[in-house]
């Protein structure tokens, strides 16, 4: 077989880094009971402005299906409001709400301290260079491969 090593392969070593990452930044939301993916709903959201259901699915990296089915209950527990697009009735345009921006302020405290220890953990010119390498490679409008 000519599969490389697991310690060497690129989506074992992501997935390994995502924990890492997102260990700490879960432990946080447990505390408002926000799941991580809600958490990038109301940070895209807040970012970008409203916006329409299947942008802000590749924006939060969702699959448009889950992302559908989530507004649901964000729009019950008051995070966002979704209304039909002026010039397509067919498309939702979602908005974040009041209640969806304390969230983001609850943990932005919190958020901060988490970014700035990885930032001394790794080094600020390493962590740079790193998301410059992952944009590149990830390269928003290419097609996906599906080679290791």
């Amino acid at each position: 077989m000519s599969l490389r090593r697991t310690d060497r392969s690129l989506p074992i070593a992501l997935l390994r880094a995502r924990e890492t990452v997102m260990a700490p930044i879960r432990v946080m939301l447990s505390q408002s009971g926000i799941s991580e993916q809600k958490w990038r709903v109301i940070r895209v959201l807040e970012e970008a402005g409203p916006m329409e259901q299947t942008a802000l699915a590749k924006e939060a990296c969702l699959l448009l299906p889950s992302l559908t089915r989530m507004l649901q209950s964000m729009e019950e527990e008051g995070l966002l409001t979704r209304a039909s697009d002026a010039r397509d009735r067919r498309k939702s345009i979602v908005k974040i709400t009041a209640a969806g921006r304390k969230v983001l302020s609850d943990h932005s405290d919190e958020s901060t301290a988490l970014a700035a220890a990885l930032e001394r953990r790794f080094g600020a010119q390493k962590l740079e260079t790193l998301l410059d390498l992952l944009d590149e490679l990830t390269e928003r409008d290419a097609p996906p491969h599906t080679d290791e």
